[in-house]
């Protein structure tokens, strides 16, 4: 999975499809993502006896990583790629019809 803690993202499909946001948490193995502000969930939390009364937690809950596109300066959408500099690797964003690549961190 190419998308990483910290990257901009876009989401390309779904009921909250346009929104964008920071990716806080990534799921490889299982493929997911969780976005800062995207596909917020409810989770009623029970009262404990008289001393701790019941209460809604609201949560990004995670979603697949296939719905989401990195974004780049000014909100320009693109693919991740990789450049090797001086015997360094580092991810890149290559945009569709543009020949530079933008230099992600």
């Amino acid at each position: 999975m190419k998308i990483k803690t910290g990257d901009n993202v876009r989401v390309i499909a779904g009921k909250h499809k346009g929104k964008e946001g920071k990716v806080i948490q990534t799921f490889p193995a299982r493929s997911l993502v969780v976005v800062d502000g995207v596909n917020q969930a409810v989770k009623h939390i029970k009262a404990k006896g008289k001393t701790a009364a019941g209460q809604r937690v609201t949560f990004n809950a995670p979603f697949q990583a296939s719905k989401v596109a990195v974004i780049g300066e000014g909100g320009v959408k693109g693919r991740i790629g990789y450049q090797i500099k001086d015997g360094k690797k580092f991810r890149t964003l290559r945009v569709k019809g543009k020949k530079d690549v933008i230099q992600l961190a």
